[in-house]
């Protein structure tokens, strides 16, 4: 299996979160897993698996949340165990941290609550690396006092307090829209000093447009996901991918097909070599 702590100690060029939005059941889960293990390994890329078992930010009291935790962490254990694949998923309240904790390699916190204290202390005590999602309505370089607490509360704990990655995924910009400023990309590698993630497909979100959903442009997620690796400053790509994004039960006008991954990956690769040499 892929060792997360190389990411901090021994980074390659470039590594990827990737995985549905969501779990959508045990068999969707596994197959899905499988077939991008094979991607990533065809591209030669490390790759860690992400879906959830709850999304807790919906934009409607109808929209698809996910299996829920008991299931879903169970899930997610017998993907690492019989697929041998290191796994993400995100926690949304203090007392889901340890219990995720015991099972996935990297924790990840929604952008919503990225200033709420307590909440970023318990995933931080944990000890398990973990991915922060910058707020749509936070600056870059307010980042560094998040990782501040997330540093303090792991040193409280014994536990490491360089694990934490940040991860930029679009500031909103009036009503229903999302920008990403490029330049945030290496004030936040700067002022933080933590490994910059960009989030590809969350990015092109149009929060709200489709009244009790949201909205997305995945046509430009090659794009912002090139222009992103080519700033130097991103150790790691996040995308949210599915089989057949239009049949997905949440997210899928943001999520990139199965089939447009290869290609992409192969430029992204490519582009992360160049800058980084």
């Amino acid at each position: 299996m892929i060792s997360v702590a190389d990411f901090f100690l021994n980074p390659p060029p470039l590594f990827f979160f990737c995985g549905p939005c969501v779990i959508e059941s045990r068999s969707f889960a596994l197959e899905t897993a499988s077939e991008l293990k094979t991607v990533f390994a065809k591209a030669g890329l490390p790759f860690v698996y992400k879906s959830s078992f709850d999304k807790a930010n919906r934009s409607s009291v109808s929209g698809y949340r996910g299996v829920g935790m008991k299931e879903g962490l169970e899930i997610l254990a017998e993907i690492r165990e019989t697929l041998d694949v290191p796994v993400l998923t995100d926690v949304h309240a203090t007392e889901q941290c340890l219990p995720v904790a015991e099972v996935v390699d990297i924790l990840q916190t929604p952008a919503f609550l990225c200033r709420q204290t307590d909440f970023i202390a318990a995933v931080a005590k944990t000890g398990k690396p973990a991915n922060i999602k910058k707020g749509q309505f936070l600056s870059p370089w307010e980042m560094k006092n998040v990782v501040e607490k997330a540093r303090h509360a792991a040193k409280d704990a014994g536990k490491n307090p360089e694990n934490f990655f940040v991860c930029e995924r679009g500031t909103s910009f009036g009503y229903g829209n999302l920008v990403v400023d490029m330049r945030g990309l290496p004030a936040m590698a700067q002022s933080t000093g933590c490994p910059v993630v960009y989030d590809a497909t969350h990015s092109l979100q149009l929060p709200g447009a489709l009244g009790d959903s949201t909205g997305g442009m995945r046509e430009y997620v090659p794009h912002l996901a090139r222009a992103a690796v080519a700033t130097g400053s991103v150790s790691g790509v996040f995308m949210e991918a599915h089989p057949n994004p239009e049949k997905a039960p949440c997210d899928g006008s943001n999520m990139l097909a199965f089939a447009d991954l290869p290609a992409l990956l192969n430029q992204l690769a490519t582009i992360a070599q160049i800058v980084k040499a």
